[in-house]
């Protein structure tokens, strides 16, 4: 490689770079994979990946998702990074940081969120950004299985996800302390990558990532054109009786009596040009990249 690596902005206009960006992937990070997803055509104009390429490989990147925040009720429009760092024979030779400041430079003053392991939790402020806690949030609850369970989608279909889509662009947002709209084609991510729960159908214009994991009812995001009360729903998202409810998300809109139960441990999230509400939040586990 020549001392000056050369960054390209990848983008699903390309299938060849988009497929070397997916080879790069899982060589960096070993559960995850986007292969799946854009077979399915979900990576839209608001995903670009800005990456160090090496003789067609990508050999180091860092993704930016354009995003439609929600702080405190406001709609903000921001930026996501995700997919940051180099794959392990070229570490050392400073190429995540080329595609971080191309990455940066591409997202202006505009508000940018990331969340990141805690391997790298030092990188990420070189280039102003701040830690910021999150919060799990969870009620105490005994729900058994009753009435008609609620049907699981099957999200590999495309009528299905374009109608998850059209749900996150017309629907409400799952909280408005800080949270996230329009981001249909980030949960279609989750489900190709086998990382989201079962999606299940409450009405035809209600639809929950929801699945039980050692007695409690994991929610992780609702898809709604409006709000409406969760509680005659539970029955219907249980196939054996729980004990608690854990929500993926800050759950004020649809459990306003949720409890504080601890601290999100699954990535650290940091933030830059952008202040958050005071006390504790959690960004939506299935709008994040």
């Amino acid at each position: 490689m020549s001392k000056s690596p050369r960054v390209v902005v990848i983008d699903h206009r390309v299938p060849e770079l988009q497929a070397a960006f997916c080879e790069y992937v899982p060589q960096v990070f070993r559960t995850v994979d986007f292969r799946r997803w854009c077979a399915w055509g979900e990576w839209t104009d608001d995903y670009r990946a800005f990456s160090v390429v090496d003789e067609g490989r990508v050999v180091a990147n860092a993704s930016v998702m354009r995003m439609c925040l929600r702080v405190e009720g406001r709609e903000v429009v921001g930026y996501q990074l995700g997919a940051v760092g180099c794959v392990p024979e070229r570490r050392g030779q400073g190429l995540a940081r080329v595609a971080m400041e191309a990455a940066m430079d591409a997202c202006g003053d505009a508000p940018v969120v990331l969340f990141a392991n805690k391997k790298v939790l030092d990188f990420y402020p070189r280039f102003g950004f701040e830690p910021r806690e999150q919060t799990l949030f969870g009620v105490t609850l005994e729900v058994t299985p009753r009435g008609e369970p609620a049907p699981v989608l099957d999200v590999s279909e495309a009528s299905v996800r374009a109608r998850l889509v059209a749900l996150a662009e017309e629907g409400v947002p799952v909280t408005e302390r800080f949270g996230a709209r329009r981001h249909g084609h980030i949960a279609t991510w989750y489900a190709a990558a086998n990382f989201a729960r079962p999606l299940r159908k409450l009405s035809e214009d209600a639809w929950v990532f929801a699945g039980v994991e050692d007695g409690t009812l994991y929610i992780e995001d609702v898809f709604a054109r409006e709000g409406f009360d969760l509680r005659p729903h539970l029955s219907r998202l249980v196939d054996e009786p729980v004990k608690a409810v854990q929500f993926g998300f800050t759950p004020e809109r649809w459990w306003p009596g949720a409890e504080v139960i601890g601290e999100d441990m699954e990535a650290d999230l940091f933030v830059r040009n952008l202040s958050l509400p005071a006390g504790a939040n959690r960004f939506p586990v299935m709008a994040r990249t």
